[in-house]
């Protein structure tokens, strides 16, 4: 199939370069027609010379020598080359060029005629015909180039994007997981009832995860059910939830987000806001207002300190992906003040919309 869109690629091309030649050719062709004169082998020279010019340039000289920086290399092959055209041209079509000199002459009636020379400038005309083909291809070929060279940087820029960004979402499912069997492993040694609950409810995250993030963006309503699940895994450990609010305004539906990019935040609140007696204080606040998304988080800073290894793994992550995927549509503020740390997002979901 691929070998299959070469060749008609490369047919396409061919088609496309020849009617543009023939196009050229008949504008060339119009000064014949009002003079009513007949098409000379200089005129088939000069174009079949000048098509080969045009191609030795564009696909030989240009990328080898002048886009290389072997100017002056370059400029002496090209001069070589034109000059190989005009002596051929001047030594097999001399009186189709006007370049020979004849005597001047008498008419039938005896009136004595000089022969009239062609302007001083059509001297010069086959030379910088030639050098019109030249500029030309080089001009295209150059551009050319320079165009492929960005489409290659783009290719390769977004490449690095999708890898990086692949390893970013593969650093978040294992820190989720680890979190949440860590809960349940709490519950199961306390020998909690809530353990087939906490199961039930873990294995809907891995669904969502399995199924739903290998997509670029998903259902933001999908992404916020996905937190109250979360939410929920958390309370099932936790001796007093009070101090744990959700609250959600606006419509979700029919908007998209990157999968999994809030939960960090949240893993991060309840991480952080939850003592040693399993009391926690996260507050959540999610408004939608057509497209713009802001997320508010809130968590009490408890009296312990952070691994320096470990911490921080999931905010780090966020702010890596938020750089590559929103890099003109979001803002992010944190703020710890006393005993409370915070965080504010405010998201422009529409250029991910589907």
């Amino acid at each position: 199939m691929e070998l299959e869109q070469i060749k008609n690629t490369i047919s396409k091309r061919i088609l496309i370069h020849s009617i543009i030649w023939c196009l050229f050719i008949l504008a060339a062709l119009i000064p014949f027609y009002e003079n009513k004169s007949y098409i000379n082998s200089d005129f088939c020279f000069q174009w079949i010379s000048g098509i080969s010019l045009f191609y030795l340039n564009f696909y030989y000289l240009v990328p080898r020598l002048l886009l290389q920086k072997k100017l002056w290399e370059y400029l002496m092959i090209l001069i070589a080359i034109i000059s190989l055209f005009m002596i051929t041209r001047t030594t097999f079509f001399p009186h189709e060029l006007h370049l020979d000199v004849r005597p001047n002459f008498k008419n039938k009636i005896g009136i004595f005629i000089p022969k009239r020379r062609p302007p001083f400038f059509m001297k010069f005309f086959p030379v910088l015909f030639y050098l019109f083909i030249a500029a030309g291809s080089s001009i295209i070929k150059t551009l050319s180039e320079f165009y492929t060279d960005q489409q290659n940087k783009l290719i390769a820029e977004s490449n690095r994007t999708t890898n990086e960004l692949n390893y970013l979402r593969k650093q978040t499912n294992p820190h989720f997981l680890f979190n949440a069997l860590n809960s349940i492993y709490s519950l199961a040694y306390q020998k909690s009832d809530k353990v087939p609950d906490a199961i039930v409810t873990l294995s809907e995250m891995m669904r969502y995860m399995l199924y739903e993030t290998d997509n670029r963006t998903v259902f933001l309503e999908k992404e916020i059910n996905y937190i109250k699940n979360y939410i929920e895994l958390q309370k099932l450990r936790l001796n007093n939830i009070e101090n744990i609010f959700l609250n959600i305004h606006g419509n979700t539906k029919d908007i998209h987000i990157e999968p999994l990019l809030l939960i960090g935040f949240v893993e991060n609140a309840f991480k952080y806001g939850t003592d040693y007696k399993g009391v926690a204080y996260v507050k959540i606040k999610i408004e939608i207002v057509d497209t713009i998304l802001d997320f508010y988080i809130e968590n009490k800073v408890q009296d312990f300190h952070k691994d320096p290894e470990n911490s921080g793994i999931g905010i780090n992550n966020i702010e890596n992906r938020l750089n590559l995927l929103y890099p003109n549509s979001h803002q992010l503020t944190t703020l710890e003040k006393d005993d409370t740390y915070s965080v504010h997002l405010k998201l422009t979901l529409d250029q991910l919309k589907k």
